[in-house]
């Protein structure tokens, strides 16, 4: 059977797209009377001496969710939940330099091979829900372990197709590329810090 030149290259070029989503999201603050209740009860004995504490509802092109951000110590946390208060992940803002070495250059290494000219935004471990009582992870991440199951979250830009896009990276604790999305700007009804 003979294929089409034409008709094998839009076969290709949608292979292309599968590998990465676009991600649209939206955050609108809410108050703690509209956080589910569940969630406050199970994140409350953190907030203990936690600064601008503020509680969102997040929606984007998959799902909705809430989340609790706050800075505490010299970290800035954000906590985020299902729509019925279920815990999914912890996530805070670090530095390269408290990734670990081995996992850095396997992660630079795979946005080397594929974006040759790309800007780190921001960066931040993830623990998440991973078959454990939500207690244990809220634990383990304001205990700031590294832990096997912990990722993550790169915010970059780069150059592709002659244009600046943004991306969100997922990898896992070995540098390994889990998620690869783009992003588009946010639409905020608040000010981030």
């Amino acid at each position: 059977m003979k294929y089409s030149p034409i008709i094998l290259f839009f076969l290709c070029l949608s292979h292309l797209g599968w590998g990465q989503q676009s991600k649209y999201e939206q955050e609108y603050r809410i108050t703690q009377e509209l956080f589910p209740q569940k969630a406050y009860a199970l994140l409350s004995e953190y907030l203990d001496r936690a600064k601008r504490i503020r509680f969102y509802k997040e929606i984007d092109s998959t799902k909705e969710s809430y989340e609790a951000k706050f800075k505490k110590g010299r970290l800035r946390y954000s906590v985020e939940f299902d729509i019925d208060g279920t815990l999914e992940d912890v996530e805070f803002i670090i530095k390269k330099d408290d990734v670990p070495e081995e996992t850095w250059h396997n992660i630079l290494t795979h946005l080397d091979t594929h974006f040759p000219k790309f800007r780190l935004r921001k960066i931040q471990q993830q623990h998440p829900l991973v078959h454990q009582d939500p207690k244990k992870t809220l634990h383990d991440a304001f205990q700031n372990l590294i832990l096997p199951h912990v990722n993550y979250e790169l915010v970059f830009s780069a150059k592709k197709e002659n244009r600046f896009q943004t991306y969100e990276a997922l990898f896992n604790s070995e540098g390994k590329l889990v998620k690869l999305q783009k992003s588009f700007p946010p639409s905020y009804d608040h000010i981030q810090y």
